[in-house]
């Protein structure tokens, strides 16, 4: 398919985006007349007094000293995410001087503004340092606030790609709206032991069929260098979106670490950001992030199966700049919005293969030809809005950085489909609801004949129990896990993947299951139906905690339908349980106590910084 302007917008789309924007026209108004009154003021280190520049300037080379005291260069702002825990975020290490270089050529000087917090939800999956992960979100968006607010930048560089650090590193680069900026990923690492293979020795474990030193290998070999991990969980989708928003250079979220295109991107980056300031095409960051470009990101999320942690991330991103998203907004778009990918974990592929077939310049060009995305918006690259981000970057025969035009029909049909030739005809998540509250579900990772279950309810208040009822044979049957008081204000709603395995192994063996809670799996869900962020939470008096073992529960993804088939005056009178008493000093939680109190719904971005 070729992409044309002239395509007309589905009309759903339309109708989204405008009931977004009048929801939001207050809000909005008021955070853009915040952006107008920062523009306009010429490069920054200007207004800083003799005394503050010497402070700023103190460390800096001799050369890069004499620039930044005339104060009349452009001055980048590096907020870096480095550490060598996360693999993906370890390439980082040297970026700063290759940008600070680049910025020397390009006739500006950069600096590392600061740095920010970025844990590993794989290395704290079923740890107490889980409950920590999603309030991790916020603490790097006010870190993101402390490096600038120094007020010595022109623009901004965010060097972020896993789970909470890109939302983080976004909602804190919003709150200083005025200035460009450019997310630089570092790409994922290469394709080790299949995610599929991963998956069947998790589950060969969890049932006592593999040993510790067999599963050790098996991820060892499936997370083994430098690099994103290669499913398609919520990195991944993190990088899909900034795409979509245009915030990436066109292309530049799956080139491999080592890659010399890499280098030239990152270089690239430091360009591109100094031609959105106020010297060149003014496009800041809080203006380029607008209500069609929120909608773009969860359109994106939708065609390619992304996930569901985006349902709270992408609400409280919007919600930075002004603009207010609901999971009806989602639900609504996803009916209209075809699935163009099948990468793990809704399929057996993995995001090298996804880049190798087209990636997100693919998605993003079929999804405009076919009048599903807004491509009348600003991004950080060139002037032909979204339509400038249907190239691929590639290195010429002068190993400089050009861009290319993708084939006109899918390489891998496997991978990646044309919009009119889709996986399925929605998109990747639905909106669950009913008696038991409102929920997201992970529709395009579960089998069609899971898409519903009737099952009777084990009722659960934690992992731990759930797999200790497992390892005693007690789970042999059909069944609805319910597992409660696992939401932001219980316990900071840890993600809570010892189930897949479990879960998935009653699923192989035969039986049906699912899983309703009020905590998160996010994108690596899995085959398992499973109702997620079910608001309101338990601990905030929601309605699952009226469900008593045995209780019949349907969980419909046909008709959105959550429901405990409980005779309605029994289930009017009955009571949800207080709040148990569990631990809460240790691994640092008991410094986010006053976060678990204040903290939002999920449905309004679990947020502890826009309460109001």
């Amino acid at each position: 398919m070729t992409t044309s302007t002239s395509v007309t917008l589905h009309p759903v789309i339309a109708q989204v985006t405008q009931r977004i924007t009048e929801r939001s026209h207050k809000l909005r108004s008021a955070y853009l007349a915040r952006i107008e009154q920062m523009r306009g003021r010429g490069p920054r280190r200007a207004s800083l007094s003799c005394a503050n520049q010497a402070h700023a300037n103190a460390a800096m080379d001799s050369k890069t000293k004499i620039w930044l005291n005339q104060a009349q260069k452009p001055n980048i702002g590096i907020v870096t995410a480095y550490n060598d825990m996360l693999s993906a975020h370890q390439p980082y290490q040297h970026y700063p001087e290759q940008l600070r270089q680049a910025a020397l050529r390009f006739g500006a000087t950069a600096q590392v503004a600061g740095a920010v917090p970025a844990m590993c939800d794989g290395v704290t999956q079923g740890r107490p340092g889980m409950e920590l992960s999603l309030f991790s979100r916020d603490v790097i968006a006010q870190a993101t606030a402390v490096a600038l607010s120094h007020d010595a930048f022109d623009a901004t560089l965010c060097l972020g790609i896993c789970d909470k650090i890109v939302p983080g590193l976004l909602i804190g680069a919003l709150a200083f709206g005025h200035l460009p900026t450019v997310f630089v990923p570092a790409g994922p690492m290469g394709s080790g032991l299949s995610n599929k293979e991963k998956a069947a020795v998790r589950e060969r474990y969890a049932q006592g069929k593999a040993t510790k030193e067999e599963l050790l290998a098996a991820e060892s070999a499936a997370y083994h260098s430098a690099g994103t991990c290669t499913f398609y969980g919520t990195a991944n989708s993190n990088q899909m979106l900034l795409e979509a928003m245009g915030l990436h250079l066109p292309g530049a979220a799956f080139v491999h670490p080592n890659d010399p295109l890499r280098s030239a991107l990152t270089d690239a980056a430091v360009e591109q950001v100094l031609q959105l300031t106020e010297h060149q095409r003014y496009t800041p960051i809080g203006q380029l992030v607008n209500e069609k470009t929120i909608v773009n990101a969860v359109i994106a999320l939708l065609a390619t199966g992304g996930s569901t942690n985006h349902t709270i991330h992408w609400i409280a991103v919007a919600r930075a700049a002004g603009i207010l998203i609901d999971w009806q907004d989602f639900d609504e778009l996803s009916a209209v919005i075809p699935l163009l990918t099948r990468v793990y974990p809704n399929g057996t592929a993995d995001v090298n293969a996804f880049e190798e077939a087209g990636g997100p310049t693919f998605v993003i060009r079929e999804l405009l030809s076919a009048g599903l995305m807004h491509g009348d918006v600003m991004t950080v690259y060139g002037n032909q809005g979204l339509h400038g981000h249907t190239v691929r970057p590639v290195l010429n025969e002068n190993q400089q950085l050009s861009w290319q035009a993708l084939p006109v029909r899918s390489t891998n049909e496997d991978v990646v489909r044309n919009a009119d030739q889709p996986f399925a005809a929605t998109g990747g998540l639905r909106l669950l609801q009913g008696n038991l509250g409102r929920a997201i579900v992970k529709a395009s990772a579960v089998p069609a004949d899971a898409w519903v279950i009737r099952a009777p309810a084990k009722v659960f208040t934690s992992q731990e129990a759930l797999v200790q009822a497992y390892k005693a044979g007690e789970l042999n049957q059909d069944f609805v896990a319910v597992v409660i008081f696992q939401g932001p204000q219980a316990n900071g709603m840890p993600e809570l993947h010892q189930f897949t395995p479990v879960l998935g192994s009653l699923m192989s063996a035969g039986f049906k299951v699912a899983l309703v809670t009020d905590g998160r799996m996010s994108g690596a869900s899995g085959k398992v139906p499973a109702a997620l962020h079910v608001s309101p939470e338990v601990a905030q008096g929601g309605a699952l905690g009226k469900v008593r073992d045995g209780d019949l529960v349907e969980l419909n993804v046909h008709t959105g339908e959550l429901t405990a088939l409980v005779d309605a005056q029994v289930w009017a009178q009955r009571q949800v349980p207080a709040l148990p008493q569990q631990e809460s000093f240790g691994f640092g939680r008991e410094l986010f106590a006053a976060q678990r109190r204040v903290v939002t719904a999920p449905e309004h971005g679990a947020s502890t910084l826009f309460i109001d």
